[in-house]
């Protein structure tokens, strides 16, 4: 009967004490005198006459949250182990609350002596920090740039959700490459038995399983317009994959991308509009909820700091200027002396050049209307100027081109000329065909967005996992 009662004692015990997260841990939730249980891992530990003061975090929120230890407690940890505290809430000389420690038990311990990349008080480059992919967000930045990233994809779902789009699941695999630059990644079973077991006459091996070449997904937009000329107003954010031999900081093998489409819509100034309007209130969105956050992945990618937020994005209250392609390239010519590249307008504008113009104009900048013969075949004719296609790219600080978009060819006879794949797109012709639309949509670069918004100067370091050339950790 004693023992009963004892375990009644502890149930009792432990329940009395309210589990909040750190970032809830705030005078409109809680007051001095509430008794708490919070739980995290050590960030830091100072060792003080008479207390230990522990900071941990749990990855709610970038504050850490304070522990004090009455040491004739006995209670003993050690950086980077993660912890279950009890105690009770009390106001510290700052006025900031803090938790004088009833009980902490030591949930899992962190050998540093073992292999622990991360010690304290140390800062890490970039590159070292993600040669530990696995551990990584255990760093204080890592773990910011990961909750803004949260915060943005929730941002352009919201946008687009009161925007009245409807999201599309586009497939992974797919048979058309939308892009036709030969970027993609052949899918095949790994199981070579299998493959011979459903090959046919006159199908490569290799394709036995589909019946044809089937690739990991370049692009939604394709599928996007094939739903758009049924629900009118349509997006997806998903992963998209380019095979290339590339170790630039803005390129991945896998990324994510978000694509619009918007049926109805024919000029490019429509166009623009949506995809300008789209980033302001989203950066606007993400600066409301997560401004700790971004403080503290810019400060620690600047030199001078990372400057005022306000500052960093006065950008948001002015408009992004139009340049037409022909605009773009005079300026570049007329600045050739300042380029380490040459300005050839058959080429196109690289990366040094799309952050020339970006300066010039003070701004994130449009440019439209491009040469034909270097845009992709899906783009529209220009009425006045049939050498040009409606297409955009907007330039954003940092990272150059963010964003491709474009009015989309909606004559069935142009597209059937410049179609790379009949066999394999007649679906795609046939949308020309039956009820047909004009059609207007942009890719999004989401790494690159983010890249902008946080400072970061490679893309790797916003996304949980990178995978690029020679590099697929995990």
């Amino acid at each position: 009967m004693a023992l009963l009662c004892c375990r009644a004692i502890l149930r009792f015990s432990s329940r009395s004490y309210h589990y909040y997260r750190i970032k809830d841990l705030s005078p409109d939730n809680c007051k001095p005198g509430n008794k708490v249980n919070v739980k995290g891992w050590v960030k830091s530990i100072r060792n003080m006459k008479g207390n230990l003061f522990v900071d941990i975090n749990d990855g709610s929120g970038p504050q850490n949250f304070q522990l004090v230890i009455n040491k004739e407690k006995a209670i003993d940890t050690a950086y980077g182990c993660s912890v279950d505290a009890c105690g009770v809430l009390v106001a510290s000389p700052k006025n900031q609350l803090e938790l004088h420690v009833d009980t902490l038990t030591e949930v899992g311990k962190c050998p540093l002596t073992e292999g622990y990349p991360f010690y304290p008080k140390k800062s890490y480059p970039p590159e070292y920090i993600r040669n530990h992919l696995h551990l990584r967000s255990r760093v204080n930045s890592m773990a910011s740039t990961f909750r803004v990233r949260h915060e943005a994809t929730r941002a352009f779902n919201e946008y687009l959700q009161r925007g009245g789009f409807v999201q599309i699941h586009t497939p992974v695999l797919t048979s058309n490459d939308c892009e036709g630059a030969g970027e993609a990644f052949l899918v095949k079973p790994l199981n070579e038995q299998l493959l011979k077991g459903m090959a046919k006459e006159n199908v490569p091996l290799e394709h036995a399983y589909f019946d044809r070449a089937t690739f990991l997904t370049v692009s939604g937009q394709l599928h996007l317009e094939a739903m758009a000329h049924g629900l009118d107003k349509v997006y997806t954010f998903g992963p998209t994959f380019r095979a290339e031999n590339c170790k630039s900081n803005i390129h991945l093998s896998e990324f994510y991308m978000l694509e619009l489409e918007e049926a109805f819509m024919g000029t490019l100034d429509e166009l623009t509009q949506r995809l300008e309007d789209m980033l302001k209130s989203v950066t606007k969105s993400v600066i409301d909820r997560s401004a700790a956050d971004l403080s503290v992945v810019r400060k620690s990618n600047s030199p001078d700091g990372g400057g005022q937020l306000e500052d960093c994005f006065r950008w948001i209250d002015k408009p992004f200027p139009r340049l037409t392609y022909d605009e773009a390239m005079h300026i570049l010519q007329a600045n050739e002396a300042k380029l380490k590249s040459p300005v050839r307008r058959e080429e196109g504008i690289n990366k040094e050049q799309e952050l020339f113009l970006v300066e010039h104009c003070q701004s994130p900048v449009f440019v439209c209307l491009w040469p034909k013969a270097i845009k992709s075949f899906y783009m529209r004719e220009n009425a006045q100027n049939p050498s040009l296609v409606d297409a955009l790219d907007l330039l954003v600080p940092h990272v150059g081109e963010l964003v491709g978009g474009s009015v989309r060819e909606d004559s069935y006879d142009r597209l059937r000329r410049k179609l790379p794949n009949a066999d394999v797109l007649q679906w795609y012709l046939e949308l020309r065909k039956f009820g047909s639309v004009t059609t207007a949509g942009f890719g999004m670069g989401f790494e690159r967005y983010l890249a902008w918004l946080l400072n970061v100067h490679n893309v790797k370091d916003v996304i949980p996992f990178p995978r690029w050339a020679h590099n697929c950790v995990m």
